[in-house]
């Protein structure tokens, strides 16, 4: 009877169904992404893209001149600079999580911010600060989550957080033009509730800790130290140059360089920003089929000809490419080098966070000289947009040749 019983109370027991354990981290994983995907389209989509469809508003309501808006759209350029260069200085004191956050709160405090043109001086800190959120998210929202994923989801992802990128371009391309129906002010209203709101859904979802690292420092410092990780920064920032051309140009090259107006022109910055979306999804799930090293190469020959289309043919089917193609590489491009750095860097999650802060304030450098040498290369040209494209792709064209001959160079020595 006392046999009977135990065992009585033994099936009583709950008992844990197989794979629940995995479904409960799987959920928690997805968790994860999407509140990087918030942050992204917070700090980097809202935050940068939002202000490009404002510019044409924010001049035709006097609250400022043509060249002053080119100095304020250059300040959240800095901006994402400086936060790129402060981001683990700030992690350090706060924690990584509290920084995102924080800098999700800043990011929503600048649109009300921005609602009132009090002086040029107060808009161009705006804009500024609302770079320094996007460069601090850049580096910290991923190195928060994907020390918690396995290596077999890390590209898929990284994919789903940085397609907040691409929410963002999509969002400024048709949201902000319903809110401008509203009047200027009430679009800097619409974009501060929205960021707020995803800023709240996203506040408790982030991992409460990052994993700590499992080899010693000297390790870390030789991965750090190799020729083909140095090589990825450059490849890294020649990829931002090449990205420029599409990024700053493109709605003005089909407006006014191919005559078509200002609606076509907009079209097509909503097949940037649909291509944005999807891009980093395609390119983080072909990383974790095929490897982030072939992934990338693969990468930058389509984006190299995606880059150049434009100068071979201007018909609507080649530039509906181009920009789909360029627009799903702008934060495509990122899960692949952030996949590359872990292959490369796989045991030292500290060393992985310094590297891909490194990497992103190579891509912030190298994106700033190139917004604004192709500024002065458009002045000097009287408006030479097909060789604008042409110096995009070649920057290209150079990261594949450094990913090619870096294996070469580190046999032969």
């Amino acid at each position: 009877m006392t046999e009977l019983n135990a065992n009585s109370k033994h099936d009583t027991r709950p008992q844990r169904r197989p794979g629940a354990a995995s479904q409960a981290a799987s959920r928690q994983t997805w968790r994860y992404a999407v509140a990087g995907l918030s942050a992204s389209l917070v700090g980097l989509g809202l935050a940068r893209f939002s202000y490009t469809p404002l510019i044409p508003a924010l001049i035709a309501a006097k609250w400022f001149g043509a060249s002053d808006v080119v100095y304020l759209g250059a300040a959240n350029l800095a901006g994402y600079l400086a936060g790129a260069l402060a981001a683990r200085a700030v992690a350090s004191r706060i924690g990584a999580a509290r920084a995102v956050r924080a800098m999700m709160l800043l990011a929503t405090l600048s649109f009300f911010a921005s609602s009132t043109p009090v002086s040029f001086t107060w808009f161009f800190a705006w804009r500024f600060l609302s770079g320094l959120t996007g460069g601090i998210i850049m580096v910290l929202a991923a190195s928060v989550i994907l020390p918690h994923t396995s290596a077999a989801r890390r590209g898929i992802v990284g994919g789903v957080i940085f397609a907040g990128v691409g929410l963002g371009v999509a969002a400024s391309g048709t949201l902000v033009p319903l809110l401008l129906q509203q009047g200027l002010q009430q679009s800097w209203y619409g974009l501060g509730v929205l960021s707020g709101t995803l800023t709240l859904v996203s506040w408790w979802n982030w991992p409460a800790e990052v994993k700590a690292d499992t080899v010693p420092s000297y390790r870390a410092k030789h991965d750090h130290a190799s020729p083909v990780l140095r090589g990825l920064l450059v490849q890294y920032g020649l990829n931002a140059v090449a990205l420029v051309p599409h990024m700053v140009f493109i709605v003005d090259f089909v407006a006014r360089g191919l005559g078509q107006g200002i609606a076509a022109g907009s079209h097509y910055w909503v097949l940037y920003g649909l291509g944005a979306i999807v891009g980093p999804l395609i390119t983080g799930h072909l990383g974790d089929r095929a490897g982030f090293g072939p992934a990338l190469r693969a990468a930058f020959l389509i984006e190299a000809a995606a880059v150049l289309l434009p100068t071979v043919s201007t018909a609507p089917l080649s530039l509906i490419v181009s920009s789909v193609v360029v627009g799903g590489f702008t934060p495509g491009i990122v899960p692949l080098v952030l996949g590359r750095i872990h292959e490369l860097v796989p045991h030292s999650a500290e060393q992985q966070r310094t590297t891909w802060s490194h990497a992103t304030t190579s891509f912030a450098l190298f994106q700033a000289a190139a917004a604004y040498g192709f500024s002065w290369i458009y002045a000097q040209t009287g408006g030479d947009y097909l060789g604008l494209f042409a110096l995009g792709g070649g920057a290209v064209v150079l990261a594949l040749a450094i990913d090619l001959a870096l294996p070469l160079t580190t046999h032969n020595a």
